[in-house]
């Protein structure tokens, strides 16, 4: 069967917001395949018609220049580079979907696209979008603690993460280029039947309570992704939802750190996704003194991975 775009499912997230979690969940279900991270899209994003690589081992200024002329001549102009881009896409999901016979739906879940998505619902604009937010510090603290061993001033030397993700996705769920389902990270874990019942709506397709119990359908498919939290459970829990506030509180320079960022964040943006600045503040107020959650004894295989590829860059 040709692939078409509304059997293409994109989970947008930024890293650490719970996109592994519901992929898991979309993945159990019968007419949807999902894998890890693909990544497909984000290289053809940065060809130099819609954004060039800074590195590289060419001269990206004359890419980005001998590109836009080759496509201002071409018949249709941008129309006729989209559809070849969409030719290289569709030839790899639709060979991809052919693996998994009776599947409707390939979801791909990469972090990534969250950065390049007015060129994604270029590319793709009749494919279906979930938008999955988290507390951007949640997301923060998660992500330094698994990846940067809570070193703050390394991990955001390294990516400034919400200042990447928080207005790419605001912007996003302000806008609505594309018809799309948001969820909130917090209100799946609490209440995990709700929010899967209303995102099988969205997709049309019905809804299926045992692909909440993710892990009763054995383990999450292999390759780049972020399972270093959602394999420890078989299905939604809510022990993450708050821990954020004292490991960022804990200490008076971190603390200092994080509320710049977060004075550097747009409020309109956090309004947007539904986490208002001066409930942020207020969280982190609150949090000092608390008691700091215990970390993991020792890393994953995963975050040790991860770690390498940092440092490697």
């Amino acid at each position: 069967m040709a692939m078409t775009q509304d059997r293409l499912i994109f989970l947008i997230g930024a890293p650490r917001s719970g996109t592994t979690l519901l992929a898991r969940m979309l993945g159990a279900h019968s007419t949807i395949y999902g894998r890890a991270e693909p990544h497909l899209i984000t290289p053809i994003a940065h060809l130099g018609y819609y954004a060039s690589v800074q590195k590289a081992p060419y001269d990206p200024f004359n890419v980005e220049q001998a590109v836009r002329e080759f496509v201002t001549d071409l018949p249709r102009g941008e129309a006729d580079y989209l559809d070849a881009l969409r030719a290289y896409t569709d030839t790899m999901y639709e060979r991809m979907l052919s693996t998994a016979p009776g599947k409707r739906f390939f979801l791909d879940k990469t972090p990534a696209y969250a950065l390049v998505l007015p060129f994604l619902v270029k590319l793709y604009p009749g494919a279906k979008y979930i938008v999955l937010a988290r507390h951007p510090l949640a997301v923060l603290s998660s992500w330094v603690e698994s990846f940067f061993d809570g070193d703050y001033e390394v991990a955001l030397s390294h990516n400034p993460l919400l200042a990447r993700y928080v207005p790419a996705m605001a912007r996003m769920l302000r806008e609505r280029p594309v018809p799309l389902v948001a969820v909130r990270y917090e209100e799946l874990v609490r209440d995990p039947e709700a929010n899967f019942r209303c995102i099988c709506e969205y997709l049309d397709v019905p809804f299926e309570a045992a692909a909440i119990e993710y892990g009763e359908h054995g383990d999450g498919p292999k390759g780049l992704g972020d399972p270093t939290g959602v394999a420890q459970h078989s299905r939604p829990v809510t022990s993450s939802i708050s821990k954020w506030a004292a490991e960022i509180a804990a200490r008076p320079e971190r603390l200092a750190l994080v509320s710049r960022l977060v004075d550097d964040l747009d409020p309109a943006d956090l309004e947007t996704l539904g986490y208002p600045r001066e409930k942020i503040v207020a969280q982190l107020e609150a949090a000092r003194g608390a008691p700091v959650p215990i970390k993991r004894e020792a890393p994953t295989r995963y975050a040790l991975e991860r770690k390498l590829l940092v440092a490697l860059r």
